[in-house]
């Protein structure tokens, strides 16, 4: 998540220099150049059909940048920036979202209340009991089932610390290294929490703003999207260096592991999720505008959080 609440006359593109067409979703011909569409009734490259949307929460999100499903509780977490990306202004929250996509708490966590420090939620992961969120500059832990605060970390030398996912040895979040005004400064890095103590687990021009982070168990690395760049990653933890598997249409934000191997990720820049696997990219569903950090039940259903439209969308993949 990098765009929202920039005026017109300040955007991203302008500040990056990227191409003005990266700015807003492309047309159905021109995003087709990018990632291949899976036509209505055809099977995709990663054997799947297109997706079906299957509902939407409106009410009560604020700026939703990323969503978790808590298998055990049968519950989706949904992170509200709710106001600047990088504000420090205290007034973030997570809510608690049932199943069949109703709120259950609005402010399950909020910033301000019972002690939280939350400014902008965004990435979050599930360790135990605990709920890992990435917040700017810090990384902040709560009870997942009682919403109580269990830690606060600051994290040195982070600019935008942006998804956060659990990996065999610690909590793993990335920095896009984008500063308060949207330049990018870098460095691009990711950062790995693991005792209560913080270390850069790897730092890297390749990483191209590092947006979106999973693991893979079946091949015991993550995977990385960029937001500033079109190369989908994986890294092994511990190696300096990363692989390319395929590439997307740019502006990736949320990936996750599907069960048969493939990765969903999302993209602002044509509007879609699309499937990469054995290096092939396909859409599986369009339009999702501003469409950020994604969660997936692990078996079908996907919720989409469309940030700058304030609202959530589910998925259900075929």
């Amino acid at each position: 998540m990098l765009r929202h609440y920039l005026t017109p006359s300040l955007t991203l593109a302008a500040l990056l220099g990227l191409a003005s067409s990266a700015c807003k979703p492309r047309d159905a011909a021109d995003s087709g150049a990018a990632v291949g569409d899976s036509a209505a009734g055809a099977k995709s490259s990663a054997g799947s059909r297109m997706a079906t949307k299957t509902g939407e929460l409106r009410d009560q999100m604020q700026a939703p940048e990323a969503a978790r499903f808590d298998a055990d509780q049968n519950i989706w977490f949904v992170a509200n920036v709710n106001g600047e990306p990088g504000g420090k202004d205290n007034n973030g929250f997570i809510s608690r979202i049932a199943l069949d996509g109703k709120v259950e708490t609005a402010k399950f966590i909020a910033g301000g209340v019972k002690g939280v420090t939350l400014n902008g939620p965004k990435g979050m992961a599930i360790v135990g009991d605990t709920l890992w969120v990435a917040d700017i500059d810090a990384v902040r832990a709560f009870n997942r089932r009682t919403g109580a605060a269990v830690a606060s970390i600051k994290v040195a030398g982070a600019k935008f610390l942006n998804d956060a996912a659990a990996g065999p040895d610690g909590v793993y979040f990335t920095d896009t290294g984008v500063a308060a005004d949207f330049s990018h400064p870098g460095p691009d890095r990711i950062y790995q929490v693991k005792g209560g103590k913080v270390s850069v687990a790897l730092e890297s021009a390749d990483l191209s703003g590092p947006n979106g982070i999973t693991w893979v168990a079946a091949d015991n690395e993550f995977v990385i999207v960029p937001f500033l760049g079109t190369n989908i990653v994986a890294w092994k933890p511990g190696e300096k260096t990363v692989r390319t598997l395929g590439t997307g249409p740019g502006q990736q934000d949320g990936v996750e592991v599907l069960p048969d191997g493939g990765l969903l990720i999302t993209s602002w820049t044509d509007s879609s999720l699309f499937v990469l696997k054995d290096g092939k990219s396909t859409r599986v569903a369009y339009p999702v505008p501003s469409a950020a950090d994604i969660g997936f039940d692990g078996k079908s259903r996907v919720a989409v959080p469309l940030l700058m439209e304030n609202r959530v969308e589910f998925w259900d993949l075929p």
